[in-house]
């Protein structure tokens, strides 16, 4: 029989939970009941607090006695983190649902994010109609706004728990196991100004034999990438648009964090890099965009985003910081410049046409790179030109044909 587990802290929210259980069981499936609550359950749980709690090599006497709610709430975290996946490995439950407030949603979503893409995972939460980075990260949790809080029943709550049931259930009921293909996957990136770009690298490479999952680089994009990299899904990379990296140093909204352009070279696996979309800063809709930057060279791009261009400083710092990733990298790796313009706007005529602009990262990218670990290969083409495209996709071809 399938089954879902049901995370939460059957202390304090017990009905909530019970009848969270009921409708799943309506459903045909079990209920794996996993206690997260400091105290006793008001009900018998399958999972005891104490078995979480000792997960983390943590008392949950010891927790409950010291009433520092915060290092219990952290403690049961991680253990909640080490039980779940070894849960689901031993085949106990199918998919998983969870329901709580900040609290509740920062202690269940890390060991959520443990489980393999594809396993269901709903979070009903008071969290879910804000910023839900912290808790999604690059997983493929369903964030359901609770609407009302999680604390009671009540005519709106049972609705919206019966759909999050709904959800988790149908998805369990119709879950396909896709198999691994036997094509070598190529993770490629993305943004709008650089789409035709990457659609004919992206033919080019199928017609090669290659699979390719294509990121947008919106920030989650490009951690989603590295992180299906380090978990050795990849086997080359066409990361031709780094754009986030604009956003990382300059105060946009769409940054990838620190680490990005990283995961390739530490696994050593082969890649194709480009400059794509350095000639931009993201920011929300126009009257958003920070006061000390209102004189800037701005563009609304849609009702929702604003780009800034980029000036030749920033282009200085982005070559530094690209060429300081690049030269940690452990494998075959090459950097591809687009000498007449970085975006479907860096052109002729366009809005962020800037030679000037462009020279001053292409000149700090020749001499900061470590031309023994990184080739360097210039071409007097657009990014979006399609000999460029393919230009780059046979690069990588050949890197990989290389490695074997």
């Amino acid at each position: 029989m399938k089954t879902v587990a049901i995370v939460g802290t059957f202390d304090t929210k017990a009905r909530e939970l019970q009848y969270i259980k009921a409708l799943i069981e309506e459903k045909g499936m079990q209920a794996l009941c996993i206690n997260t609550g400091v105290f006793e359950p008001q009900f018998q749980t399958d999972i005891s607090n104490r078995e979480v709690a000792a997960e983390a090599g943590a008392n949950i006497e010891e927790l409950a006695n010291a009433g520092d709610r915060a290092t219990a709430t952290e403690m049961l975290s991680r253990g909640l983190e080490k039980l779940v996946p070894r849960l689901y490995a031993e085949g106990r439950f199918d998919g998983i649902i969870s329901t709580g407030g900040s609290g509740g949603t920062a202690l269940s979503t890390p060991a959520m994010r443990a489980l393999p893409i594809g396993v269901p995972k709903v979070m009903v939460s008071t969290m879910a109609s804000g910023n839900v980075a912290q808790y999604v990260g690059t997983s493929d949790i369903i964030m359901m706004p609770s609407v009302v809080d999680v604390e009671g029943l009540n005519v709106i709550s049972m609705r919206v728990f019966s759909n999050a049931v709904n959800a988790v259930t149908g998805m369990v009921r119709d879950y396909k196991d896709i198999p691994d293909g036997d094509k070598p996957l190529i993770a490629a990136t993305m943004f709008g100004v650089t789409t035709p770009c990457i659609k004919e690298a992206k033919a080019y490479l199928e017609e090669r034999g290659y699979e390719v999952l294509v990121f947008h680089a919106t920030g989650t994009g490009g951690r989603s990438m590295e992180a299906l990299i380090e978990a050795g899904f990849v086997k080359g990379v066409l990361d031709l648009t780094t754009t986030e990296w604009c956003d990382e140093l300059y105060s946009g909204v769409l940054n990838a964090g620190p680490n990005r352009l990283e995961a390739a070279g530490k696994m050593g696996i082969p890649q194709v890099v480009s400059v794509g979309a350095l000639d931009m800063v993201n920011f929300g809709p126009w009257d958003t965009v920070p006061k000390e930057f209102k004189d800037r060279n701005l563009y609304k791009h849609n009702p929702t985003v604003t780009l800034m261009r980029t000036t030749a400083e920033e282009n200085v710092g982005l070559g530094k910081i690209i060429s300081q990733k690049l030269n940690m990298a452990n494998g075959a790796t090459v950097l591809m410049l687009p000498l007449k313009g970085v975006s479907g706007i860096d052109a002729e005529g366009q809005p962020f046409y800037g030679p000037e602009e462009d020279k001053a990262l292409f000149d700090t990218l020749r001499n900061d790179v470590d031309k023994s670990k990184v080739e360097i290969v210039e071409v007097d083409q657009h990014i979006n030109d399609p000999a460029f495209a393919k230009a780059a996709a046979q690069k990588l071809v050949d890197l990989m044909s290389a490695v074997g």
